[in-house]
């Protein structure tokens, strides 16, 4: 075995030997803010479509697929990141990912007409992407295994975080300028805080390894793969899929302020981390494939009734939905890391949840952008209900390994 060069004792590298987590806190709380912003560029275009949709002149279906333009963006990105971070280093890959985001929403700010906005949202998009292999590649090198899980767990405090804060942002921008000065502060963030991260951090600052799709080949026959990719696209089309038409519906359906709607919005997603770490618990009680047929089976009927309800209930349903849709997804992730031998669990994982924000992030908003221009977006979120009930009787048959055993159960 080749003994580590000095260099190779410095935070953020491979082979480093953690003195504590505490230690290394500052770093990954650094990395927590980088995706942050990073988060708070995807879905922020939610809670401003009501007053893009005025500005530009777009109809309900235009305003649907620039969802679907980010996801591509970013299924593009994140499945060939590995080239990049091989090539650049982690550490510069995430340099290069708040660049590129930065620059990219500064000149978003500035579209004039649906083209450059389409245009600048699948680029931010791609400079999303960049992140989040590197990220979670530099936390899990500045701290020791036995502290990953509290590492990760402050890292996705981000996109919980952003649910939240996205909409009060909008809001309290709106309420003073425009859109498009909200996608330019997001943008500037993305830019200080990359200069920042150049200036004061080292994590990260070793090379990615050039994805093994070749890993994925022999699984592809598998029948649990392939439903589990059915099962996340669906499972993210209740969740942010329904979070980014949501504005929409309740502005143009339901009657409703955009400062109030915005507002419900973000209330609806204070309680969903709670509600997350329940359905952590219920999958460790209850089994996977129980937990993952209930909560899809739950949040699709929820769905439904978001779509049917009487304007007099939409406030309960709204919170009931949003807890409920994010239930799913501890069982589902955990599901994933049993399909296939360990070698290639990363990249069956990587290729599911690409797939499925593509799906889910992408063709589900656009689905009900389209069915809102011809017939009603009621109907369109019921659409999505109706896939989810359906999803959670199709996850009461997949059969997965049991945890520590490589056969089916």
């Amino acid at each position: 075995m080749i003994n580590p060069s000095p260099i190779d004792d410095e935070p953020g590298k491979p082979g480093t030997d953690p003195l504590s987590f505490r230690r290394h806190l500052g770093p990954i709380l650094f990395l927590t803010a980088i995706f942050f912003v990073n988060f708070i560029a995807r879905i922020i275009p939610s809670p401003l479509m009501p007053t893009i949709e005025k500005d530009l002149n777009l109809d309900h279906g235009q305003a649907g697929s620039l969802f679907l333009l980010i996801a591509s963006g970013y299924f593009l990105s994140l499945t060939t990141s590995g080239f990049v971070s091989h090539r650049l280093r982690h550490r510069k890959t995430i340099l290069l990912s708040c660049a590129a985001l930065g620059i990219t929403f500064l000149g978003t700010s500035l579209s004039g007409s649906l083209s450059s906005l389409r245009a600048g949202l699948f680029l931010m998009g791609m400079a999303a992407g960049l992140y989040l292999p590197s990220g979670i590649a530099s936390i899990t090198s500045l701290v020791a295994p036995k502290h990953w899980g509290k590492a990760i767990s402050i890292h996705e405090l981000a996109p919980n975080l952003a649910f939240v804060c996205a909409p009060l942002f909008s809001e309290l921008v709106l309420s003073r300028a425009s859109w498009r000065a909200m996608v330019g502060l997001v943008g500037g963030a993305s830019l200080l805080l990359g200069l920042a991260f150049s200036r004061f951090s080292r994590a990260g600052d070793f090379p990615g390894q050039k994805p093994s799709f070749g890993a994925l080949r022999p699984l592809l026959g598998q029948s649990s793969l392939w439903i589990m990719i059915l099962l996340f696209s669906i499972g993210i089309s209740g969740s942010q899929g329904i979070y980014s038409m949501l504005p929409l519906y309740l502005v143009s359906e339901q009657g409703m302020g955009e400062s109030w709607a915005n507002s419900l919005l973000a209330l609806s997603r204070i309680p969903t981390p709670a509600l997350a770490l329940a359905g952590g618990w219920a999958s460790d009680r209850f089994g996977l494939r129980r937990t993952m047929t209930v909560s899809l089976l739950l949040t699709g009927l929820s769905t439904l009734l978001l779509g049917l309800a009487p304007s007099s209930w939409i406030v309960w349903v709204i919170f009931v939905q949003a807890g409920l849709s994010v239930c799913f997804f501890p069982a589902a992730l955990a599901a994933m890391s049993l399909i296939g031998p360990p070698q290639s669990r990363n990249v069956v994982i990587s290729v599911i949840i690409s797939m499925a924000f593509l799906v889910g992030a992408g063709g589900a908003p656009t689905l009900i952008g389209i069915l809102g221009k011809t017939d009603s977006f009621a109907h369109g979120i019921s659409v999505v209900g109706t896939l989810l009930v359906l999803a959670g009787v199709l996850a009461s048959f997949i059969r997965l390994p049991r945890r520590g055993e490589t056969g089916p159960s």
